[in-house]
């Protein structure tokens, strides 16, 4: 895509497009100066590292901090803050699962109302609660009603049997 995205720049020039040589040799010029920098840069840490006397391990930590860039006022005043700590990251065996952790407020709350649903619930089950006892009122008067709507069906069947039956033998008397 050309500079200026498709409708131009808002100064209304006219587009301009980058040859490939130019990119090319933009690429080029580039890499000659990582290689410059990187080739200054290795021959500066040995000609230190010569100069230095072998020290104890505990030194060369601070060698290291040395011998990074420092930019801005960093490489002219040397600071050291105390409130600033490096961010050392944990593995997982070094992490301690024995100390029982302490749960927030929240936490405490929410296990707290779980376990009480549950116990509610168990009560419930067995019929213990209020609301269980309604439940179970309510159902053996279901259960009543429909016995009783049962019997009343099975007697008009055969009330209905029966009167049929008769209506059967006056018919059949009164055609002999």
């Amino acid at each position: 895509m050309p500079k200026g995205g498709k409708r131009g720049s808002h100064k209304g020039r006219m587009r301009t497009y980058t040859s490939p040589e130019e990119i090319d040799a933009q690429m080029k010029a580039e890499k000659e100066r990582k290689e410059e920098a990187e080739g200054v840069e290795a021959a500066a840490p040995n000609d230190v590292a010569e100069e230095k006397l072998p020290a104890s391990g505990s030194e060369d930590s601070d060698d290291d901090d040395s011998m990074r860039k420092r930019t801005g006022t960093e490489g002219m005043i040397e600071i050291e803050n105390p409130n600033r700590i490096s961010q050392k990251s944990k593995k997982v065996t070094q992490i301690e699962l024995d100390e029982p952790r302490q749960l927030s407020r929240r936490e405490r709350e929410e296990i707290e109302k779980q376990r009480a649903k549950e116990r509610y619930m168990k009560l419930h089950l067995a019929g213990k609660t209020d609301q269980a006892k309604a439940d179970l009122a309510r159902l053996a008067i279901i259960r009543k009603q429909r016995e009783d709507a049962a019997k009343k069906k099975d007697e008009e069947k055969k009330a209905k049997v029966a009167a049929s039956a008769a209506t059967r033998g006056i018919n059949s008397l009164t055609l002999k």
